[in-house]
């Protein structure tokens, strides 16, 4: 009986744990769609898909593409893209570069520096090596880290609120 309970609660931690893992992939989906409403891309990317693309697999690409079923940025309909490597990473608009892939981090800036990408990473520190969103948790809660002399850098133009918002980093 004591097993029988024990494995009931080991179980019932582990469907509460893929819970919370799924809840907060959707909380960063919307993060990434709203940091849409107070970013500029340069002129050359007002225009066509708005792509958001992803370096590998990623449970966030289920939640993007929800979003993008409903959504739109500015007049811009939302593609998602897979990037499966660096060299298959083609124009975008944002980058999402999830934990398992942060160890490409300089060679994706190296591949779309200056080219208006926000790159949005999800690993403790990458906000001060160069993404220009960082995910973290704060409190257990969803927040974020925004590096401003990155963004300057691939050419986009933040509104002060979102600064306001995010923890900034220069």
């Amino acid at each position: 009986m004591k097993k029988l309970i024990s494995y009931f609660l080991l179980l019932l931690l582990v469907l509460s744990i893929t819970d919370l893992k799924a809840q907060n992939e959707k909380f960063k989906a919307l993060f990434m769609y709203n940091f849409t409403k107070y970013i500029e891309w340069p002129g050359d990317k007002q225009s066509g898909d708005f792509v958001i693309g992803i370096l590998g697999n990623s449970p966030m690409k289920k939640e993007l593409e929800v979003i993008a079923t409903k959504k739109k940025v500015g007049s811009q309909p939302i593609k998602v893209k897979v990037f499966n490597s660096i060299n298959d990473i083609g124009s975008c608009h944002i980058l999402f570069i999830p934990s398992g892939k942060s160890s490409s981090l300089d060679e994706v800036k190296a591949r779309v520096g200056g080219k208006g990408v926000l790159i949005i990473t999800d690993r403790t520190g990458f906000g001060r090596k160069g993404s220009g969103i960082n995910y973290v948790l704060k409190g257990g809660h969803q927040d974020f880290e925004i590096n401003k002399s990155t963004m300057a850098e691939q050419r986009l133009k933040v509104n002060s609120a979102l600064y306001s918002l995010g923890t900034v980093i220069n």
